[in-house]
This record gives structure tokens, sequence and C-alpha cells, in this order.
């Protein structure tokens, strides 16, 4: 699984960055920056399809709690009744998973390069790198002369603690109409994907954030552009 795993993401990953390295002016914050963009880009069918699976059940929640409420009695007709919902309204609680894996993967990807390359004082694996792809020595670590990409930077990580928020808080969605048309009963069971959103909202930044104070300026560089970009894709497709 490992040599899987090196073959297939991390030598790929490895030689987008360092030909972006030499491509855009030996800036590593600039050439995370460009990996980073071209690895959205590349998972853009992913992440669309993530963001508007969870949109989609955001608007759907109502409902679901409506159905939840009817049937709290009774667990198998609840889950019958669920999974009737989701098959008319063509729609799988799940399918927002695959997309989170599949980043998943490709951030442990990208720390691990970072972690390598820094581990190597900063210099380039020649066996990892492809025949097209030339090796320029040592790493200019620095990002614009100033962030020490190989050191922890809190500016950097505020900043992708702050985009996480503004992500989780855009897919937040009120439907206030929705809610009005709920019957309040006293003895209804809490609503769990709320709390979990709600959780996440302030969970999600902090984690970042310690992450961030934590590892490499280069990952949390790494997070703020991917956030950014999935932020942006949000809107997109929201307003579309």
């Amino acid at each position: 699984m490992t040599a899987i795993f090196h073959l297939l993401v991390y030598q790929p990953l490895y030689n987008v960055l360092i030909f972006s390295y030499n491509f855009i002016g030996q800036d590593f914050g600039i050439a995370i920056i460009a990996t980073t963009i071209f690895l959205k880009v590349l998972l853009i069918p992913l992440s669309k399809k993530q963001i508007q699976s969870q949109k989609k059940l955001q608007d759907l929640q109502p409902k679901i709690k409506e159905l939840q409420e009817k049937h709290k009695d009774n667990k198998e007709e609840q889950t019958k009744a669920l999974m009737g919902f989701y098959k008319e309204n063509k729609t799988n609680p799940f399918s927002g998973c695959l997309p989170l894996i599949v980043q998943l993967i490709f951030l442990i990807a990208i720390y691990r390069i970072l972690l390598n390359i820094s581990g190597a004082g900063l210099e380039v694996e020649a066996k990892d790198l492809y025949s097209f792809v030339s090796n320029p020595g040592g790493i200019n670590h620095l990002f614009l002369g100033i962030i020490d990409m190989a050191n922890p930077s809190p500016v950097l990580a505020v900043l992708a603690a702050g985009a996480q928020y503004w992500q989780t808080k855009l897919m937040m969605t009120k439907n206030k109409k929705d809610k009005k048309n709920i019957k309040k009963d006293s003895d209804s069971k809490p609503d769990f994907a709320q709390i979990m959103t709600k959780q996440m909202l302030y969970l999600g930044p902090l984690l970042t954030l310690f992450i961030g104070i934590k590892f490499a300026a280069g990952l949390a560089l790494y997070w703020l552009i991917s956030t950014l970009f999935m932020v942006f894709q949000q809107l997109y497709i929201f307003k579309k």
C-alpha cells in the first residue's frame, strides 16, 4: 500500500511541485500555491459533487427532521422512510465522503513531501524526480523572501483557520421558511446534524490553527489556498 501511495500520489505531486518551483522562479511558497491550484482544478469534479451533496442535504434537513420526528418511536420505520426519501430526492448522505477521503490523501502527500524536503536539508531527492524534471538542488524555502516555509508560521495558521471558518459558515444555510413549518414538540429529539455542523464551525478552524502552528508553514499555505479555492467554488455553485 505504501509503494502504491508513493508511486501514484506522492511522486507525481512531488514532481509537480519541483517543476513549478523551477518554472516560476524558485520561490517555494509560490510553487506550493501553483501546485495547490493545479491539484484543486484536477479535483473539481469530485469537490463539485461534494459541495452539491452537502448543500442538498442542508436544504432537505427540515423534511428529514419531520420524518425523524414522525417515526421516532419506530427505528425500523424511520430508517425505511429516510431511505425512501433519499431515493426519491436522488441524494445520498454518504456521497460527500469520497471527495473528503481523496483530499485527505493529497493532504498527507503534501505533508510528507514538505517533511522529507525539510528533513533532507532542503535538498531535492533526485531519485523521486521524473527524467523531464530538472533537479534544482537546494530549495529556497522563503516565500516572497519573508516567510520560511520550513518552519511554522502563526500568520498563515490564523489565515488558514479563518478561511476554514468562512467555508463552513457558507454551508450553514438557514432555511427559515421550512423551519417555521416544522411543529415544535417538547419531547422531540435534538437535531444532531445541526449540532454537528455547528460544532464543526469552530472545531474545524481550531484544528486547522493547531496544525498550522505545529507544522511547517508550507502545509498551512497549502491548506489556506485549498480552502479559499473551495470557498470561491462554493460561491460559484450556489450562485449558479
